[in-house]
């Protein structure tokens, strides 16, 4: 049987980070490539409590079909929530969502037709290109620094009449992949930006609560409310295996996510909402976000010092993130990721090519002598052998 593709279905790439990971499995292996929350952070026994009440005290509507929209008690939750990032929406702006990356999915369908401008940093999520790439847009990628996306760049590339950007999409707090955090400053003119031009903007902030010593500044869609959507996420708070996030968006825009999400499932299984709304409902959130704060702080601070230690005189840079789950290394000039890799992973160690998360990779599009490492999952201990490991590698490649 010969089956025809779709040309969207050719525009289809599997994950890098995906592909890695199956490396990662390897009996030995300490990883820094994943980005998976750590498991110590998952509240077990909170979820186990909590189902139960669900199922004894509404079982049947729990595991009943529901509203597209989501969990109406949850709904409210997240945009009681959002005060916090100085965002005030309405509970019938939130639509509950199979993972933030689901939100991904539902904005590249409403929004990008085959040959659309959308903009993006440099470098960005690896899974919103996969989301985007199957509409068939044109991606832009516009200069980003420590601070964030450049303002002067951007407004240089959001273009005019049919070639004008459909959207920006950016990761203001502690950016997957290189942990950064955009600045204040930055956000009003990026904001200001957005709206002089009438640009919308894709907020996503799954790691927005991940702040070590103090919270980020407010979210983007705070200061351009009518032309942003924020994309959340239950998956670093609570545990990714519920498969939880959320978006909000304008009034005039939300019928439309609304019509894509029930096309794709109808809705977000309906008993992992009640459980999550039933698990938060008493402030537990509050309670719980903190100690994964603290392990991550305490992980993230053993990395910064085994690179301090390890790769002293090899020409490596590194930022230091102040919250999230990444930071971010450039290479030696000459000295490429992906041949680093395989050395690596000789000696026990894994990590994520920084190329995968550049939107173009034409000559001079992808900085191939960057890498990604992750630090949530590996004990200290795991840090200081898996930084010896890869410094080894390093000198060998040199």
């Amino acid at each position: 049987m010969n089956w025809t593709l779709a040309q969207r279905a050719e525009k289809m790439n599997p994950s890098v980070i995906r592909e890695i990971l199956k490396v990662t499995e390897l009996p030995g292996i300490i990883s820094f490539a994943g980005g998976l929350p750590s498991p110590q952070t998952f509240p077990i026994d909170a979820m186990r409590e909590a189902s139960e009440r669900v199922l004894s005290q509404d079982g049947k509507a729990a595991l009943q079909y529901a509203a597209s929209e989501g969990y109406a008690p949850l709904r409210e939750w997240v945009a009681q929530d959002l005060l916090k990032q100085g965002m005030n929406v309405s509970p019938d702006q939130v639509l509950i969502t199979t993972g933030s990356q689901q939100g991904l999915d539902l904005v590249a369908k409403i929004l990008i037709d085959a040959g659309s401008r959308i903009l993006v940093e440099t470098p960005t999520y690896l899974g919103a290109l996969q989301a985007f790439t199957p509409m068939e847009p044109t991606v832009v990628s516009v200069d980003s620094d420590e601070h964030g996306v450049d303002a002067a760049d951007l407004r240089a590339k959001v273009g005019t009449g049919a070639d004008k950007a459909r959207f920006v999409y950016l990761l203001p707090n502690f950016q997957n992949p290189t942990g950064r955090t955009m600045t204040e400053e930055r956000r009003a003119a990026v904001a200001q930006l957005a709206i002089e031009n009438g640009l919308p903007i894709i907020e996503d902030n799954p790691y927005g609560d991940l702040w070590f010593d103090a919270p980020p500044a407010p979210s983007l869609s705070s200061r351009h409310p009518e032309g942003s959507v924020y994309l959340g996420s239950f998956s670093k708070i609570l545990a990714p295996g519920l498969r939880l996030g959320y978006l909000v968006a304008p009034k005039a825009l939300y019928p439309k996510l609304l019509q894509a999400k029930q096309a794709a499932d109808l809705h977000t299984p309906s008993f992992n909402q009640r459980v999550v709304a039933e698990v938060i409902k008493d402030g537990f959130i509050d309670r719980h976000v903190p100690t994964i704060r603290a392990l991550y702080k305490q992980q993230c601070e053993a990395m910064l010092a085994a690179l301090d230690r390890e790769m002293a005189g090899l020409g490596l840079t590194w930022n230091r993130p102040a919250g999230g789950m990444f930071l971010w290394v450039q290479l030696p000039a000459g000295l490429k990721a992906i041949p680093l890799l395989d050395k690596a992973v000789k000696k026990g160690v894994a990590f994520v090519p920084g190329s995968a998360f550049y939107a173009t990779h034409e000559e001079g599009g992808a900085n191939e002598s960057t890498l990604r490492l992750s630090f949530v999952t590996a004990t200290v201990d795991q840090i200081n052998t898996g930084m010896a490991a890869l410094a080894a590698a390093i000198r060998e490649s040199l």
